[in-house]
């Protein structure tokens, strides 16, 4: 049999296209419709009956989520020119559009495909890569604030903590860390294609100048998100100082980062973990699971419907020209 013409390939990405974004509008709609830690018509009642908000906070707050995300995209742009000068749009298209691509994949493992995909074959390896080094800063940056934040934590609240349960959770640490080191020192071993040698060596060549950038950027991204968390706690009546709320904030962003999920089941984690460690500090569950869902619409919700726009008009055939 011969190969599939080309309408029929044109059909079938149609095809494709459309399945994505029809799959993540439908995982929004059924997390806030069939959400059985918060109803959502019951959240929306509360907003409405107590006026949380005005135009001006509301205005407020969009205006941190596009802070956010134009950080995110000026971090993609900067990564991406050590292989490859993109424009600030190209930037936007591909992370607001991997965003809509990757809703319901795990740990948004689908924005790895997404945007490797804008590239021709002779970039995607690196831009893969490149990605992982992007998300793998936010992290690092995650980690150590969410350190210095939960060792205050347990200083700060009475929170039972089982020594046997961390010492066993440190001996697991421990042997993937070992069992880590063994891998990275064989050099034969590969990861999808890449040799550790290979990959040692890529992060080796990356100017010293972009890490620091891809680093700052990471920080600034992560006060900024924290800052709207807390920016949220006011605007509901909570009443705890910046430093006691970013105190719970960091411990939060951290465990539940810890936490392997299916990234639409992701505010579901953060919620649980933050009604737990805000519990100590006297704050009702309901305030903040309604701060959970408010953040989760505001910077992921509302972006991945602009990012379906570049979805539908992606055209693969002239990625040739754009990368």
């Amino acid at each position: 049999m011969g190969s599939p013409s080309y309408k029929t390939k044109q059909f079938f990405f149609v095809l494709i296209k459309l399945s994505i974004v029809v799959g993540a509008f439908y995982f929004i709609y059924n997390k806030l419709a069939n959400n059985a830690s918060l109803d959502f018509s019951v959240f929306a009642s509360y907003l409405n009956e107590n006026n949380v908000f005005s135009t001006k906070n509301i205005l407020f707050l969009l205006l941190l989520s596009i802070f956010n995300w134009l950080l995110e995209i000026l971090k993609w742009q900067r990564l991406v020119s050590f292989i490859k000068k993109i424009s600030f749009f190209n930037a936007l298209k591909q992370s607001l559009g991997s965003l809509t691509a990757s809703l319901f994949t795990p740990n948004r493992i689908g924005e790895y495909g997404a945007k490797a995909i804008y590239f021709t074959k002779l970039f995607r390896k690196r831009i893969l890569l490149l990605n992982l080094i992007g998300n793998l800063m936010q992290m690092l940056v995650t980690i150590i604030f969410g350190a210095l934040g939960f060792l205050i934590f347990v200083k700060l609240y009475p929170i039972e903590i089982s020594t046997h349960k961390v010492s066993r959770l440190l001996i697991i640490i421990v042997v993937f860390i070992g069992l880590s080191i063994l891998g990275i020192k064989q050099k034969k071993y590969k990861i999808k294609g890449f040799s550790i040698e290979k990959v040692k060596q890529f992060i080796k060549d990356l100017p010293f100048k972009i890490s620091a950038f891809i680093f700052l950027i990471s920080t600034l991204r992560y006060l900024v998100f924290s800052f709207q968390f807390y920016y949220l706690l006011l605007l509901f009546g909570v009443e705890l100082d910046y430093f006691e709320a970013m105190v719970i904030i960091t411990s939060m962003y951290l465990l539940a980062s810890l936490i392997p999920t299916i990234f639409i089941f992701d505010v579901v984690i953060k919620g649980s973990v933050a009604v737990y460690l805000f519990s100590f500090a006297g704050v009702n569950e309901f305030t903040i699971l309604s701060i959970i869902t408010i953040m989760w619409l505001l910077n992921f919700v509302f972006p991945s419907i602009f990012g379906s726009y570049f979805v539908l008009n992606f055209k693969f055939d002239k990625q040739k020209d754009l990368a």
